[in-house]
Formats: C-alpha cells, sequence, structure tokens
C-alpha cells in the first residue's frame, strides 16, 4: 500500500522512519509487503506521521520508540526491534501497555561467523603480516601455522556460537562450547557450563577463544587477568560479543607481557574507542568498529520474523525473538 503521512485508519505494521546500520527503512518496508500482499504496511517518515500512524497500528517495529508514542499506541500488540539488543527500550512501557517486544536475534549470525572465522584464519596464516609487507613492497618469506589441529574454545551456544561452530565443520578443529545449559548439549565436540573451574579447565586447552555470549551481570568481565594468565601464550581471543565481557585493561597486559599471540575486537570496551586508546597501539590486535553483525540481508531476515510474528500474533502462538512479553491483567 502507498503510504501518506495523513491516514489514521488501523493498520497492521507500521515501520517508524529511525534507521540502522546505514540502511533505508523504504527498504524494510518494501522487504514486509513482499511478505504481507494483504496486509496494511505504512511508513512513517516524520516525527508526525509517527504520532498520526502510531494510534491504529497493531505492530509497530523500528530502532527505538518513545514513551510519548507508546502513549498514543491505542491497538499495539508489538514492538519488533530492528536491534538484537533492547536494553535501550522502555519495556516495562511497552509491557503495561499490552505490547509484547521482540528483537533481530540471529539475523547478524552468519556475517559475525564469517568474520570470526576470517579472524581465525588471519591468525593462523598470518595474513597481516602479508599485508603489511605488501604495503612495504617486500617480497620476503614469512612462517606461518596451520588452523587444522587447534582447539577452539565458543563462550555462548546461541545463534551466533552455533553459527561460528557449523562452519568450523570441516577445518579439522576440536571445539568445545560453554553455555549455562551444558546438560542441553550442543554443536561443539564438548559442552561445559559457567563454573570457574570448568571456563579454566577448557581455557587452558584453548588456541583460540570466541566470545559470543551476551553481556550480563555474570559475564560482565568474565575473560579477565585470571583467564588470560591461563590461556596458553598462543592462543588468540576473539570477541564477537560486547566489550565488557572483556577485561579490557587486562587483555592489554596480556598483549604487553606476550601472555597471549593476539586479539580480534569487532567490539571494545569503552565503544567507541577513543582515538587516543592504547588498544590502536598493538600490531596484534585486529579492531573493527562493531561492524561483524553488518549484513545486507538484514532487512530481508527480519522481515521474515516480523511477518511470521503478525501470523503467530493472529493464531495466538509464542513469538520468535520474544524479549518481553505483555503484562496481564
Amino acid at each position: 500500500m502507498t503510504d501518506t503521512g495523513t491516514e489514521t485508519d488501523d493498520s497492521d505494521v507500521l515501520v517508524l522512519r529511525h534507521g540502522t546500520e546505514g540502511l533505508s527503512m523504504e527498504s524494510y518496508a518494501e522487504a514486509l509487503r513482499e511478505r504481507l500482499p494483504d496486509r496494511d504496511v505504512r511508513l512513517a517518515r516524520t516525527p508526525g506521521e509517527e504520532r498520526d500512524l502510531v494510534p491504529g497500528a497493531r505492530v509497530v517495529t523500528g530502532r527505538d520508540i518513545d514513551e510519548a508514542l507508546i502513549e498514543r499506541a491505542e491497538r499495539l500488540e508489538l514492538f519488533a526491534c530492528t536491534f538484537a539488543g533492547t536494553d535501550h527500550l522502555p519495556t516495562d512501557a511497552l509491557a503495561e501497555r499490552g505490547a509484547a517486544v521482540t528483537n533481530a536475534g540471529g539475523i547478524h549470525a552468519p556475517g559475525i561467523a564469517e568474520q570470526a572465522i576470517g579472524q581465525m584464519l588471519t591468525f593462523a596464516r598470518r595474513l597481516d603480516e602479508g599485508w603489511r609487507r605488501k604495503q612495504n613492497h617486500e617480497w620476503r618469506h614469512f612462517q606461518s601455522g596451520e588452523f587444522m589441529d587447534s582447539t577452539v574454545t565458543v563462550i555462548g551456544l546461541g545463534a551466533i556460537g552455533q553459527a561460528v561452530v557449523e562452519r568450523l565443520d570441516g577445518f579439522g578443529v576440536e571445539t568445545i562450547g560453554v553455555r549455562y545449559t551444558p546438560e542441553k548439549g550442543g554443536p561443539t565436540d564438548e559442552v561445559l557450563g559457567f563454573e570457574t573451574e570448568s571456563i579454566h579447565g577448557a581455557l587452558a586447552r584453548t588456541d583460540y577463544l570466541v566470545v559470543a555470549c551476551p553481556l550480563t551481570e555474570e559475564t560482565r568481565g568474565l575473560v579477565d587477568a585470571e583467564a588470560f594468565a591461563t590461556l596458553p601464550t598462543h592462543a588468540v581471543l576473539v570477541n564477537t560479543a560486547r566489550g565488557g565481557i572483556v577485561d579490557t585493561e587486562a587483555l592489554m597486559d596480556a598483549i604487553a607481557d606476550n601472555g597471549i599471540r593476539g586479539a580480534a575486537l569487532d567490539v571494545t570496551d569503552p565503544e567507541p574507542l577513543p582515538p587516543d586508546h592504547p588498544l590502536w597501539n598493538f600490531e596484534n590486535v585486529l579492531i573493527t568498529p562493531h561492524t561483524g553483525g553488518y549484513t545486507p540481508q538484514h532487512w530481508p531476515r527480519l522481515a521474515d520474523i516480523v511477518a511470521g510474528n503478525l501470523d503467530r500474533l493472529d493464531a495466538g502462538e509464542p513469538l520468535e525473538n520474544l524479549v518481553r512479553a505483555p503484562d496481564r491483567d
């Protein structure tokens, strides 16, 4: 359906104007229309259109939503966040309004997993050294290692951790998974819990440590000075999750003292990383600005989830990627 900025009648889905990762919300709305040809999908391009259209929307989707809009949402059943993280949202206000909250969890997993694999191979084959010598026009040999027969420990076996493990199949590596509920098993050769002794027993055997778990009170600072002391000196840290899971000072101490071979960080603490931060100065620390999750498939994958959840609302079925259920009287 063609968008208009003045209609206030009921709609199935309202797409808010704030984009994410530089992606067009128009493209998101079009992806939803392709999946919901018999539904009314609106795109609000201005604050005024958001205020006018939100009262009639069953599902609102966007990066965030403020409480003033929530108060105007008379039919709202679901807010579908376009981020995986939802700690920036007024989830209590949404739940009190009778709206569920879902997120974009899982849609970034393929890209993040591919980047993690690339980072491990970079260290295994010393591709960064090859790049440096190419920049200097040096045809000079250097030694590299093999990834095969390594032990890769993945902390967190959610969508991202599982995607990493799936892509490790065929490389000839041993895998250890760490999760809250090890009794559930997992795709790794070995599954352990978050108990300190279990984690440290795994770290002592680890060549590549991939962090893929959420940031919680339990995981904040999980990879600390004791963890770095337990890792072999040839180990490599790959953080795909949140900067706060790794103790930054302990990481820099381990790098400076050759306690580990290096690190690949898509996330940092602090973030954004200030231009004068010491982490920039280590040649064996690869840093990307939280871009591991970027994918041109962001909107198609998210639209699949949101469109499916609209059908689930109609059928009274559990929602995919549910973060917060609505409060019930």
